[in-house]
């Protein structure tokens, strides 16, 4: 087996699609397909169904395919650290972050690392935190910044940061002229919320029932798909809401919002790194580590 055509194997099981590998991999549509071909007679099995618009692995490709992975992985790690013996460190990390720390925190986290690795690409996967902890299981991603933890046994955890959620309205609502609020009040207020079973509602819900507040008696107004569009909505008027401190630094900075100081115990949350310990980390995801601890 030739470690191009596997590499160009787990691209399309891992895009769905042989047009997207191609692009991923630098190489036309036919190349790709001739090569899935080639390793397809060498095996003497079809690895790959194509199920409407989008390309699956056979019951044979999903067996390939973890081996590929560790393939692929291994090659690159034997060339990193080639490089890294002649004092270079150039090469790629997949690095996943859930949205506050994937939106507002590793972006300049990145610009910092590139700085010192130049030669490093940097590919920045967002998403919730199970998402992102899946990723981390599976390999897609080496290294994880999340807003909780998920137990497994196959995880490691290093706190990473620490956030408080706070309490912010429009600079002109009534509210935001206030000295502060307290938990009785809090439930009777307009609030402006995140949908549903995404992560920050339910940290949100859970906060707010360690201080006695039932959260189905808040009064919600809307509810949004989106950190930003939170942010976006308490600035229209529509009401307050509680949010990350770390979402709104540049807000508070130039006073779009403003923080309703809350008359009780603080919210406070911390966000960790997540690595898989049954793993062995390359050298770019060690210094990736490294220059977080140092950040």
């Amino acid at each position: 087996m030739d470690i191009k055509q596997l590499e160009i194997f787990t691209k399309i099981v891992e895009l769905k699609s042989f047009s997207k590998a191609a692009e991923a991999v630098y190489l036309t549509q036919p190349t790709v397909s001739g090569h899935i071909q080639s390793l397809e007679e060498e095996l003497g099995q079809r690895l790959l169904d194509r199920l409407g618009r989008e390309v699956v692995p056979t019951k044979a490709g999903k067996v390939l395919y973890e081996y590929a992975k560790k393939m692929v992985a291994l090659r690159d790690e034997a060339g990193q650290a080639l490089d890294q013996l002649m004092g270079r460190m150039k090469g790629e990390i997949v690095i996943g972050g859930s949205t506050i720390p994937g939106e507002y925190l590793l972006p300049a986290i990145i610009g910092g690392f590139r700085e010192k690795y130049p030669e490093i690409t940097v590919v920045l996967k967002i998403g919730d935190t199970a998402d992102i902890v899946n990723r981390v299981l599976t390999g897609e991603c080496e290294v994880g910044i999340v807003g909780s933890r998920v137990e497994d046994s196959r995880l490691e955890y290093s706190e990473f940061v620490k956030d408080e959620l706070i309490i912010i309205a429009a600079s002109n609502y009534p509210l935001a002229r206030k000295d502060g609020i307290t938990a009785s009040a809090l439930a009777s207020i307009p609030f402006v919320m995140r949908e549903r079973g995404s992560g920050s509602r339910m940290t949100i819900e859970k906060r707010l029932s360690e201080i006695g507040i039932d959260p189905s008696e808040i009064n919600i107004v809307a509810e949004m798909g989106s950190t930003e569009a939170v942010k976006q909505a308490v600035k229209a008027g529509l009401g307050v809401s509680i949010v990350s401190s770390i979402a709104v630094a540049e807000d508070l900075r130039h006073n779009s919002l403003k923080v309703i100081p809350f008359k009780g115990k603080r919210f406070l949350r911390s966000f960790y790194v997540s690595t898989h310990n049954g793993r062995t980390m390359s050298p770019i995801g060690q210094a990736f580590l490294d220059f977080l601890k140092k950040d």
